[in-house]
């Protein structure tokens, strides 16, 4: 029989490509990424609200944990828009290969926020992400603000996975997620009002916008996040960032399948996916190796 901590590892693989299949989507919705960003939340938070409902899952929570999960939903929502902006404005490969530095972050932010002793492979094979990445720079440059935009996305997703990794051990992940997002949704719901954004046009969806933000909201929201906030029960932040850096292969690969010519990106950029994507499987033997010992 499987372990919890295998079970946990194999499912959070099956969530980064479907994380993989998000940015897919985000280039194919035609609306900017706001609204783009407001809608996949709200849609995500009446499906977690439909299985709470069902489940009969309690939602009384403490002040505290009401606050820490709305500052986390503010997180998670800044991290999507900022995602979703690089998308916008560079592509696909670009930004998902900017995202893997989400381990580096977080190898850093765990001993800063918690006082957990820095563990110096993890920061070795965060620096080995960023030479990756830098060969990117190198021939990429002329997506300079799309680098930044998802580098920026990285470092609110490595603060959300070490942030959620604690909240997540005294709480149910489904619960949380509700929170979380109806945060994000609240938050970008002022934000859109003091902008004067929603009007006639910003609530005229397309029908092929519609059905792509179904999905986006149901399978890639809502079950995807619920899924990968349960298994940090079982695994570390560094582990979760870490092997999230698989997404920008799987989305990579997903992006050069649909947009063909589009996403096709230089023999440099593709030696940088690499390097970054034996990072991830190296970790994973060291993990492995250590805990055999």
């Amino acid at each position: 029989m499987l372990s919890d901590n295998l079970k946990s590892y194999l499912h959070l693989h099956l969530i980064v490509f479907i994380w993989g299949f998000t940015a897919i989507l985000g280039a194919l919705i035609s609306l900017d990424a706001l609204p783009l960003v407001w809608f996949r939340m709200l849609f995500a938070v009446g499906f977690i609200g439909i299985y709470i409902y069902f489940k009969k899952l309690p939602l009384r929570i403490s002040t505290k944990a009401f606050l820490q999960f709305i500052f986390s939903g503010l997180i998670i929502a800044l991290h999507w828009f900022t995602f979703f902006h690089a998308i916008k404005i560079s592509n696909i490969s670009i930004t998902l290969a900017c995202l893997s530095t989400g381990a580096f972050f977080a190898s850093l932010l765990e001993p800063i926020l918690y006082g957990k002793k820095i563990v110096w492979y993890e920061v070795f094979f965060g620096l080995l992400v960023v030479f990756g990445l830098y060969i990117i720079f190198n021939v990429e440059g002329s997506y300079f603000w799309g680098m930044l935009t998802a580098l920026t996305s990285a470092f609110l997703s490595a603060l959300f996975a070490v942030i959620n990794s604690r909240l997540v051990k005294s709480h149910d992940a489904t619960v949380i997620s509700f929170y979380e997002l109806s945060g994000g949704v609240v938050f970008f719901t002022f934000l859109l009002l003091f902008t004067h954004s929603f009007t006639p046009t910003f609530f005229s969806l397309s029908t092929k916008d519609l059905m792509y933000l179904m999905i986006l909201s149901s399978v890639c929201t809502a079950y995807a996040f619920i899924a990968s906030t349960a298994i940090m029960k079982f695994l570390s932040p560094y582990t979760v960032m870490l092997t999230i850096n698989l997404e920008p292969i799987y989305g990579i690969v997903l992006a050069v399948l649909v947009f063909k010519e589009k996403e096709r990106m230089s023999l440099e950029f593709y030696i940088g996916a690499i390097i970054i994507l034996l990072t991830v499987l190296l970790n994973s033997v060291i993990k492995s190796y250590k805990k055999r010992n």
